[in-house]
């Protein structure tokens, strides 16, 4: 089994996998050595064995999760992009399935859960113990993107009166901790969180110290109810590296980690590129027809601004016919309207998205954008307005396109700001639909200012 297992450094090396493991894998799936197979994926990150089973058939993934059989490390199933994952869970075996997702905490199974149809969601609760489905079933009842829904059931707790030997003493012989935690709570009578000790301040202190002697009553809590993406954003604000959830009555309910939360920050951020770009939730494992249906929508969208940007077009016809570079200048203004919106539009998105635009500020975030797009417009026109006047030997030609290039500037700094701000305040996601809306203002200004300005000047 060593001569046939290739080094662990191997197999990280470049951006995952490497092709000789690769290989080696798919020939003892295809071959049925279910014994070379757990050997080869034996010393592989969960994440790397996820990247795997995405990058093959369907077929070979099938064929790889049957072979590998009650030996599957459950943590892969909560690697995997939500379509495989689904395909997944769907094809093992119950007993396969029941061994994955026993020694898994509690939030990777309401993860695992929350997005399966009723029956395959029931089938994956049944495999569950009586007490361990209890906790999914509970969590599964908060709200979708809660902190009720993303906590851990599984905190470490202990009352004040203890001494550092007796909490260490307890944590030896419990035989359900968490496999990562960073504090011990402290919680009264009534279960109420009342401070944290950490565990390297635990280990450093002498036993018979009390624990209230040690704790620290400087946390933070999250209620049940309170969106996940306002708690990865408070772990990220604060440095936060776990932190207690407690339900309405102000009761220990479980406890949030700093791995779930950088998950969530990762997820609102892909999310957000993914709406920018009109692609939803689109994934690499998607199939042809998937994948053209959910990105037709968004392209009929841009077919009708496009439309209404060549409207803007024709009532210029004879603008156009008369100085024909116009037609080759125009493209210019407009694209380079649609660029500055983008980079506005970004900034802004990822602003609103971890709170740092706020009421307080956003006045002077629009007017500072504004003169942003302004000095650029400035400094682009005089580049192309000399650039034009030269090349058509035409200086209010030149004139032209730079007063036309100063005011798209704005506009779509503007634009790029004030969209997602005002998408935010309708309630709707500032990345939805932001980036169609800024290209056709920027279109049709640009459009129509440069035309306009055309025919009055040079006609």
């Amino acid at each position: 089994m060593a001569e046939e297992t290739l080094d662990v450094q191997e197999a990280f090396a470049g951006s995952g996998l490497a092709h000789e493991r690769v290989e080696a894998i798919l020939e003892a799936v295809e071959t049925g050595d279910q014994e070379r197979l757990v050997g080869l994926l034996e010393p592989l990150h969960e994440a790397d064995i996820a990247d795997l089973l995405e990058q093959v058939s369907r077929a070979d993934r099938r064929a790889l999760i049957l072979l590998w059989g009650v030996d599957l490390d459950g943590s892969v199933l909560t690697e995997l992009e939500e379509g495989v994952r689904d395909e997944v869970l769907e094809e093992l075996p119950d007993e396969v399935l029941a061994a994955a997702v026993q020694d898994l905490e509690s939030d990777d199974v309401v993860y695992l859960a929350e997005d399966l149809d009723e029956p395959q969601q029931e089938r994956l609760l049944d495999s569950l113990e009586d007490a361990d489905r209890i906790a999914v079933e509970r969590s599964l009842n908060f709200g979708e993107y809660s902190a009720g829904r993303m906590m851990q059931r599984e905190a470490v707790m202990a009352p004040e009166h203890w001494t550092v030997g007796d909490a260490i003493d307890f944590m030896r012989a419990a035989e359900d901790l968490p496999e990562s935690f960073y504090d011990l709570n402290i919680v009264d009578a009534q279960m109420h969180p009342i401070g944290i000790v950490s565990l390297g301040r635990l280990m450093a202190s002498a036993r018979t110290i009390e624990l209230r002697n040690i704790m620290s009553e400087d946390f933070r809590t999250f209620d049940v109810a309170t969106s996940q993406e306002d708690v990865a954003n408070a772990f990220n604000k604060y440095h936060l590296i776990s932190a207690p959830v407690i339900d309405e009555d102000g009761r220990l309910a479980g406890v949030i980690t700093i791995d779930d939360a950088m998950d969530v920050l990762e997820d609102e951020a892909e999310e957000d590129m993914r709406l920018l770009a009109g692609v939803g939730d689109e994934e690499l494992s998607d199939g042809v027809a998937e994948i053209a249906k959910g990105r037709f929508i968004w392209l009929t969208v841009n077919l009708a601004t496009a439309i209404l940007a060549s409207a803007v077009i024709a009532m210029f016809t004879g603008t156009i016919e008369a100085i024909v570079a116009l037609a080759v200048l125009m493209p210019i203004v407009a694209s380079m309207g649609g660029n500055a919106g983008t980079q506005t539009l970004t900034v802004t998105v990822r602003a609103l998205a971890t709170d740092n635009l706020t009421a307080a500020n956003m006045g002077r975030i629009v007017w500072r954008e504004g003169l942003v797009g302004g000095l650029n417009g400035i400094g682009f026109a005089l580049l192309i307005g000399a650039l034009t006047g030269l090349f058509y030997q035409d200086a209010t030609l030149g004139i032209v396109i730079g007063i036309a290039m100063v005011g798209n500037m704005i506009v779509a700094a503007l634009a790029g700001v004030l969209i997602p701000i005002a998408l935010e305040k309708i309630g709707a996601d500032p990345a939805l639909a932001s980036g169609t809306f800024v290209t056709t203002i920027t279109d049709v200004f640009g459009f129509f200012a440069f035309l306009g300005l055309a025919g009055i000047m040079l006609l």
